[in-house]
């Protein structure tokens, strides 16, 4: 993990790929359950339900 940006509830939690940065929104509990700092060692599972594209 790039970098965890922590809220009172919510956090967001920077996961860096091959293909760039992931970005995902989890509970700040489960950041503290799963002892997770900037550098842990994470695997990112992706379920879309919606997918937005904008043109570069």
């Amino acid at each position: 993990m790039r970098e965890i940006l922590r809220g009172p509830v919510l956090s967001e939690v920077d996961v860096e790929t091959p293909s760039g940065i992931v970005t995902s929104v989890i509970t700040t509990r489960s950041i503290d359950e799963l002892q997770l700092d900037a550098g842990s060692e994470v695997v990112a599972l992706v379920k879309a339900t919606e997918v937005s594209l904008a043109k570069l």
